[in-house]
């Protein structure tokens, strides 16, 4: 049990204004592990104080002197990238090995990326007759971030908002603060001056709101629910900020008549079991030809059942869920499916077996899943996959599109122009053929509720970016 009881503003680890203390609970072994305090609207006045008066300096400063700022940081994350992973893996269960290689592991890739991008973007001015078009940092960000992918969502904002001369506020989620605090523990080390960068913990109500709302935030960049992102668009409506969000999902994965499909589903239930489930572009709705659902049901049930579940240090496929909450969600959805009628393939309500405590998901599989089933419309955030039977490719498009969320899609096809051509039609920020790997260059964010705005690679700097046109300059 460790306390972290400060927040990091204005250079300085600094005591909330009004304490508050919050435990932080192992979701392996619903213990207390650490505690942090919870701050308020008078923290956050502090350190977006900070952060404007910071920014004066910072937003002038070289692309030099960024690139060589964001090498120190990458450097000092680097040294710290197995002290990262331990914490991902002990406050929001991930697997060691995945929060080794995946989840620590984007937090230096987001950062090494940054600084590729920089060294050859174009800020440079742009003559239009007798105007000039140029491109400034917008001012301060509020940076509001989830537990699910905690390094990988700081450092897809960080990053690039240091690259363009941004300051910022940042409130990692309560629910799983320590990779945060070690952020700004990184942050300071590598000796970011004083402002540009501060850190507060707290929950939504408390310092999300207070963020969102604060008349010197210029821009929010909110990654989380959709329900909760809607709180923050009403909030920052009043101050006409610049919103930014990743939100939910609902991903469909089209698997074509010609697909192998044994090998097809089982890739499908990878990724959706990756991170049990809690990744909000995992693809949760198997769309298969209705011919070929035997088979479909077959290699899912195999596939699901071949993973194993139980203490994220030891050898296991799949560490529990972030916590009591969502495990108790995840169980009323189990349960739904099966009160709808939904064909369950697999795993099931509860623990799975010999695990009573910590909350472990049994990887579960639904079939013969009906397209307005509520497991098929509502984002369930754990390792349960619906598989909805489909009759020709235009009905499998139109079930893929016909949802609120358009974070991903997945098309899996032996023909590659047939894919191309599935993959134009549907409404998705991101569409994966054929189980392609991630790009860090490549926009990630969505249509429709899934979010506005984009992260990653170069199209990250431009949501931190104002344009300006100074007319009669030449």
């Amino acid at each position: 049990m460790t306390d972290h009881l400060k927040f990091y503003i204005d250079g300085a680890w600094v005591d909330p204004v009004a304490p508050r203390v919050l435990d932080v609970i192992n979701p392996a072994t619903e213990q207390p592990i650490a505690r942090i305090s919870l701050g308020g609207a008078d923290d956050v006045d502090r350190a977006v104080t900070a952060a404007r008066r910071a920014f004066t300096s910072f937003s002038r400063t070289t692309r030099q002197e960024r690139i060589e700022l964001l090498e120190a940081i990458l450097a000092e994350y680097v040294r710290r990238q197995d002290e990262m992973a331990q914490a991902i893996t002990a406050e929001m269960g991930a697997p060691a090995a995945l929060a080794r290689k995946a989840q620590a592991f984007m937090g230096a890739a987001h950062l090494s990326t940054s600084i590729e991008v920089l060294k050859g973007y174009d800020f440079a001015d742009e003559p239009r007759g007798s105007t000039l078009i140029s491109r400034e940092p917008i001012g301060v960000c509020a940076f509001i971030t989830p537990w699910n992918w905690p390094s990988n969502q700081i450092g897809c904002k960080v990053a690039p908002a240091l690259a363009v001369g941004c300051t910022m506020v940042l409130k990692p989620s309560e629910v799983a603060p320590l990779s945060g605090l070690l952020w700004a523990e990184i942050i300071d080390a590598a000796g970011v001056p004083a402002g540009v960068f501060n850190m507060i913990n707290g929950d939504g109500p408390g310092v999300g709101a207070a963020l969102s709302a604060h008349p010197g935030v210029d821009m929010v960049s909110f990654t989380g629910s959709t329900r909760a992102g809607v709180e923050v668009a009403k909030n920052a409506a009043p101050t006409i900020k610049r919103v930014h969000q990743e939100l939910g999902g609902k991903s469909a994965n089209i698997i074509l008549d010609d697909a192998d499909i044994a090998a097809a589903v089982s890739s499908g239930v990878a990724r959706i079991m990756n991170n049990s489930g809690q990744s909000c572009n995992a693809p949760t709705r198997m769309l298969v030809p209705r011919h070929r659902m035997g088979e479909a049901q077959a290699a899912a049930k195999a596939a699901a059942e071949s993973l194993t579940v139980g203490d994220p240090n030891g050898d296991f496929a799949l560490g529990p869920v972030v916590s009591d909450v969502q495990w108790n969600k995840i169980q009323t959805l189990i349960a739904k499916g099966v009160e709808e009628g939904a064909t369950l393939v697999t795993g099931g309500v509860g623990r799975p077996e010999g695990l009573e405590v910590g909350y472990f998901v049994k990887p579960t599989i639904f079939a013969d899943v009906a397209p307005d089933a509520t497991i098929a419309r509502e984002e369930i955030f754990g390792p349960v996959l619906s598989i909805i039977p489909y009759d020709s490719e235009d009905e499998a498009i139109h079930i893929a599109n016909d949802t609120v969320y358009g974070l991903a899609a997945y098309v899996q096809s032996a023909d590659i122009d047939r894919a191309r051509n599935v993959a134009r039609q549907l409404r998705a920020g991101q569409v994966i053929i054929n189980s392609a790997g991630p790009d860090l260059m490549a926009p990630f964010g969505g249509y429709k509720q899934s979010g506005n705005g984009r992260e990653w690679g170069d199209h990250a700097f431009a949501e931190f970016l104002e344009v300006k046109a100074t007319l009669g300059y030449a």
